[in-house]
């Protein structure tokens, strides 16, 4: 048949199956972007063939970013009816499990002579390991990890499996154990010295080695460090975000606050893959202390407790003692508290005549002249909030001596 050119916006697929191997060719032309909603779809030319004659697969609305290409036969994608992959950056063809089985070749000859030969080949699907697969904790999701597990999955039976770590045969310890086919590797317990590069060789009759590389998820992790972005936050006023750092592809995070694990509230949000955890409008029960930790398959880390400095206040303040009748002759003491961050600044006035800039006020041998309203001004530097709290005090009453006892006498 003819070869047939594609249009500018489509990718290529031509295939057949021969004794020398899959015929398939998959080229990614230059093509313009699509539409954003456009969907991938595959328009066959001719849609009506003849026979024996080619059929193109024009694969439309492909992705710029694509890594391989996997073909099937039917209507799903169940790797049990693959055809073919393609492999982008090594460039490789795959035979999929629908090519194997048995062939047969019928030849006849001139004189009606009919010959039958029967052959069979069969095709290992490429396996393959999980890529960073997380393990699944023996402890409970607040302690370190303790144990892995690593699979190699793939339908064929026929294939000799090696471990290989660092790039050299894996050597068993007593805390390594294989399962009978050689397909799953644990690790209990696992302990930083199992840090490493994981892969896994497959081996199938008549066929070359195929290598499975696992990404480096295995390493020690380092302390993890908390950023904010708002280091004096405001009661009511500031939200803040809190970043666990570095970033690591291959850990996961976790953040607590008072030893409690951390979700997903009305005031609390995480993002960034859990590496960030937010609170709106803070208040100062939002202290906390707070826990990041990171975790990957071989090991835990986790930051020390992080306390935040929440600026709030003052309080209405509070005066003490409550007392509001004094004897004259007798001295006044009077204290002033309000609850703030950072701690209040504090001032008192008499009468609307400013007295003394400090916590505590006394004023000895009161006289009926110290009636009056006393009033206590806290403030805060960093809100920039005032205040005030106003107390009556009343002095009353006199001296007399009788029988060299003293007492008051009320008038």
């Amino acid at each position: 048949a003819g070869t047939m050119q594609p249009p500018p916006t489509a990718c290529l697929c031509r295939g057949g199956i021969s004794w020398q191997g899959i015929l398939l060719a998959v080229s990614l032309l230059t093509f313009w972007n699509p539409h954003p909603t456009a969907q991938l779809t595959i328009e066959p030319v001719p849609f009506d063939a003849a026979e024996g004659t080619d059929v193109l697969l024009l694969v439309h609305n492909a992705s710029r970013n694509l890594i391989g290409y996997n073909w099937f036969k039917r209507k799903t994608a169940d790797n049990s009816h693959k055809i073919v992959s393609y492999m982008v950056s090594r460039q490789v063809t795959i035979l999929g499990p629908i090519s194997r089985g048995f062939y047969t070749l019928q030849t006849v000859t001139a004189n009606a002579t009919v010959e039958l030969a029967t052959g069979e080949f069969r095709v290992h699907g490429e396996g393959f390991l999980t890529h960073c697969p997380w393990p699944q904790p023996s402890s409970s999701s607040s302690g370190p990890l303790t144990h892995i597990m690593m699979a190699l999955r793939t339908d064929d039976p026929g294939i000799s499996i090696r471990w290989i770590f660092n790039s050299q045969t894996l050597q068993l310890t007593d805390r390594m154990q294989l399962s009978p086919d050689h397909r799953t590797l644990s690790i209990d317990p696992v302990r930083p010295e199992d840090a490493g590069e994981y892969q896994c060789e497959s081996r199938a009759p008549l066929s070359s080695p195929l290598t499975l590389g696992l990404s480096s998820c295995g390493e020690k992790l380092p302390k993890p460090n908390i950023t904010i972005n708002n280091s004096q936050p405001m009661e009511g006023e500031d939200s803040l975000a809190l970043t666990c750092e570095p970033e690591i592809s291959y850990a996961t995070y976790l953040w607590k606050i008072n030893s409690q694990t951390i979700t997903d509230g009305d005031r609390l949000k995480l993002s960034n893959n859990n590496r960030t955890l937010t609170l709106f409008s803070v208040t100062r029960n939002d202290t906390g202390p707070y826990e990041c930790e990171t975790q990957n398959p071989v090991s835990a880390s986790r930051r020390d407790p992080l306390t935040l400095n929440i600026s709030y206040g003052p309080d209405a303040p509070i005066i003490n003692p409550p007392d509001s009748h004094i004897r004259p002759g007798t001295n006044l003491n009077l204290s002033c508290h309000a609850d703030s961050n950072p701690p209040a600044q504090f001032s008192w006035s008499f009468n609307g005549r400013p007295l003394e800039s400090t916590q505590e006020l006394s004023i000895p041998n009161l006289s009926t002249n110290n009636s009056g309203s006393y009033v206590c001004v806290a403030h805060n530097s960093v809100t920039n909030l005032h205040r005030t709290t106003t107390k009556n005090i009343s002095i009353s009453g006199k001296w007399t001596r009788e029988h060299s006892i003293k007492c008051w006498v009320e008038p």
